[in-house]
Parts: structure tokens; sequence; C-alpha cells
């Protein structure tokens, strides 16, 4: 296997293995700087991961394009180290939410780097689907092993995946002098010939045009809808299932995305029957995850899996830069998860979690009859 495409995957695991490792123990973290803030010091935790993956992965894609996708690679593994080192020594409140941000910003400067690189490749949909594959991997090892580590030590597994990210910085300072060199001359021309945001301004409108419309909007209703079962799962099953089948169903959602991402980039089907085909099974999790929250974790995870391929791989027929493009899907993905749950809990004060959770498979629904 090529070294760079080795590092990129080894970075996705790590990169999304820290971010889900600080899930499981966001309560005990913000209990420890003894803050007034109570239950909105654990939201404030929870929202400044997805605030800085949100706010940096468009700019991040349109530099990456600029002076090159490497660069950026290795930006979200440095951020990525940063960050869990500071989780690892501070107890402060507003240390640990920087920290959190800064995660979020690691995760906007690496996904669309790398979707970047690997859809430029000769076999994108085999690559993509094992990046999707590793990103899936990661965010269930890090809540599994939290979980499991918590009470030995509550930052167990914070600790193991800022080692292993960490470890991955002796291979960059061995390709130092490679990457700062890397797609330089190439980038040079196209930063003398226009302004910085310019180009990008243009294309972002012609990105955003009615004819891409039905693949912005179908990513997130997609991982809004996931958004909002993560978040308002919990609260509808408490009595009814215990917390051990309540992380073995949530887990089912990472697991089942593994695999179907990993089949669907390998079999030769068009993007749009990818797309199709994973809204479908996602819908019919979202619904069913009502009375079966395992078969419905399970059906909702597999359905995002294929669909998250067949996505990554209209964005990279789309005539534009690769990092732009990749940066503005992968914003899609981190708006639907952090907003959704948002805006459904507009709603909660109102109509019942069952009514919710229909709602949001028949709003899914809607992605799959959508033209484009």
């Amino acid at each position: 296997m090529n070294l760079d495409r080795l590092l990129i995957y080894g970075a996705a695991f790590t990169i999304m293995g820290l971010s889900n490792a600080v899930i499981p123990i966001l309560p005990e973290l913000a209990d420890l700087s003894n803050n007034s803030y109570g239950g909105f010091a654990l939201s404030l935790l929870f929202s400044a991961y997805f605030l800085g993956a949100l706010g940096t992965m468009l700019p991040f894609g349109i530099l990456a394009d600029r002076f090159g996708n490497f660069k950026f690679i290795a930006l979200g593994i440095i951020l990525t180290v940063i960050s869990g080192l500071t989780i690892l020594l501070s107890e402060n409140l507003w240390i640990l939410l920087i920290a959190r941000f800064i995660e979020g910003s690691a995760c906007g400067a690496f996904l669309p780097a790398a979707f970047a690189i690997l859809s430029k490749l000769s076999n994108p949909g085999r690559y993509l689907g094992e990046l999707t594959f590793l990103f899936n991997a990661g965010l269930a090892t890090g809540a599994f092993l939290s979980g499991m580590l918590a009470d030995a030590y509550l930052k167990g597994a914070i600790l193991i995946f800022t080692v292993l990210t960490f470890l991955l910085t002796t291979y960059l300072l061995s390709r130092c002098r490679g990457l700062v060199g890397l797609e330089s001359s190439a980038k040079a021309g196209a930063l003398k010939s226009s302004g910085l945001f310019r180009k990008p301004y243009k294309e972002t409108k012609k990105l955003l045009s009615r004819s891409n419309f039905g693949i912005w909007f179908s990513s997130f209703l997609l991982n809004g809808a996931i958004g909002v079962l993560l978040a308002y799962y919990p609260d509808y099953s408490l009595g009814t299932i215990t917390k051990a089948q309540l992380g073995i169903s949530i887990s089912s959602l990472y697991v089942c995305a593994m695999i179907t991402s990993l089949l669907g980039g390998r079999f030769k089907v068009k993007e749009k029957n990818l797309i199709k085909i994973g809204m479908g099974f996602s819908a019919f999790g979202a619904l069913s995850a009502i009375k079966y929250p395992l078969l419905g974790f399970s059906s909702i995870g597999g359905g995002s899996g294929v669909a998250t391929v067949g996505f990554a791989l209209a964005v990279a027929r789309m005539n534009a830069d690769r990092g732009l493009a990749m940066g503005l899907f992968n914003t899609t993905i981190y708006a639907g998860l952090s907003l959704a749950p948002i805006i459904a809990g507009f709603f909660v004060d109102f109509v019942s979690f069952e009514k919710l959770f229909i709602a949001n498979g028949c709003i899914l629904a809607v992605g799959i009859i959508l033209k484009n």
C-alpha cells in the first residue's frame, strides 16, 4: 500500500477515534471543572466539536486546493494531537471547550483534503469506501474504549488515541521536506493568476446551483436524521432498554456503516443508485428504531455507509476544485449532525419522541425522491 494513503487511513481512524472517545464521558468532563452551568456545560462540550468542524470545512477545503492537500492532512493530525493533550492535562471548562473546538477544526482540515486526494486515484470508489470504513471504525472504537476504560481511568481512551495520533507525526517529520514542496509549483501559478478566494467564491456559487441541490440537501437530511436519533434516543428509551442495550444499538450504526461503505465502494453501481439505496435503508432504520432499536440503528448505519460513498463519488465528478467540493460536502454532513437536533429541539416540548422520530423518518424519505 502507498505510504501516503496509509497515513490518510491511519489519521482517519485516530482523528475520529479521539472525537468519539470524549462522548461517553462528557458528563464527567463537565463535572471536573466544578462549574455552575450544569447540563448546559455538557451541551457546550458536545457542540464545540461540531462548531469547529462546521466552521472550518469549507475554508480549509479552499485553502487545501491552493496550498496542497497533504499539508492539511498534516495540519489535521497536529491539531488532533494538540487537542488530545489539552483534554488530557486540563480540567478547566473553557480550556476543554477550546480543545474540543480545535478537535473539530482538525477534522475540518483533514476530511476535505483526504476525500480530495482519494477521489483523484484510479479507483476512487474503492478508496473512498475504505476511508469511510476507517472513519466509522474510529468512531466505534473510540466510544467502545472510552466506555470500557472510564472506571479504571476516565481519560484512558483519550490517552490511547492521542498517543496513536502522535506516532503519526513521526512519519510526518520524515516527509516534512516533501510536504513543503508537494504541489507547490502547481499551486504557485494559481495563486499568482487570481485572488485566493475570488475563484472559490465563483465555484461555490456554481456548486450550489439548482442542479446540485439534491446532493447537498440529501446529505443534510441523512446526517440530520442520524443526529436526531443520537441526540434524543437515550431519553426516549429511558426505562425501556438497558444502557448496555442502548450502547450496542448505537455502536451497530457505526459497525454497519463500516461494512456497507467498504462493500459500496467495490461494487460497480452508479452513484445515484448508491444514494437512493442508502437513503431507503436509512429511512427504514429511522422509523423501525421506534420499536426495534438494534434493527433501526443497524439499518440507518448500513444505509448511511452506502449513501456516503455515493455522495462522495457524485461530488468527485463535479467540475470544481476537489478540496472545495469535498469541503462543501463535509460541511453538509456536519451541518446535519449539529443543526438538525437543534431544530428538533424546538418541538420536543410539543410532540412526543415517537412522533418526532416518525417525522424524522418521513422527512428522510424525501431524499429518495429528489430528482438530482
